[in-house]
């Protein structure tokens, strides 16, 4: 993802996302919740929530695009910085996040967890 907008685009691919705010900044909302947002501290990444099991895996295989603050530790969210070549590693990622908070209608509908 280059940029916020780039994001924002696949986010709102995604069935019932809409733009949103979070913490006053911009963000993807869905169900009432934040799949994604730019309350990020360096205006050169984005938060990502992602699944605790997976943030680890994120932070140690590729450390040059996720990493984390010690605000974000323990917290299902990483940051991921803009301009990397990972377009549809994150897409995916923001796919999991959307179907991660789906109702069972929602994730039957769309099917088994990307």
């Amino acid at each position: 993802m280059k940029d916020w907008a780039e994001v924002v685009a696949a986010g709102l691919a995604l069935p019932g996302v809409e733009l949103g705010t979070s913490y006053g900044q911009p963000a993807l909302r869905f169900r009432n919740g934040t799949l994604a947002g730019t309350t990020a501290p360096d205006p050169g990444s984005f938060v990502l929530h992602v699944a605790l099991a997976e943030k680890d895996v994120l932070l140690d295989t590729d450390p040059a695009i996720f990493w984390q603050t010690d605000h974000y530790r323990d917290w299902p969210a990483i940051l991921v910085r803009y301009g990397t070549d990972a377009r549809d590693r994150i897409a995916l990622l923001l796919e999991r996040a959307w179907w991660d908070r789906a109702t069972l209608r929602q994730r039957r509908d769309r099917g088994e967890r990307p």
